[in-house]
């Protein structure tokens, strides 16, 4: 019977493990999150790339 109280204990030891653990997510979800940022990153890319060509014309200019 020493073992029974190690038993105890590694299941308590899981359970907290389990209930400490985020939920997965679900694969709609993951998509959506994915879409919005791939759409952030090309917003953010065409912002740099409107900023280099308007630096480069006002740096041609003077």
């Amino acid at each position: 019977m020493t073992r029974g109280n190690q038993r105890e204990q590694d299941r308590l030891r899981a359970q907290k493990k389990t209930a400490t653990k985020k939920p997965k997510e679900s694969a709609t979800n993951l998509a959506k999150r994915k879409e919005a940022d791939a759409e952030a990153l090309r917003a953010k890319q065409k912002k740099k790339e409107e900023e280099k060509t308007a630096g480069a014309g006002s740096a041609s200019k003077g």
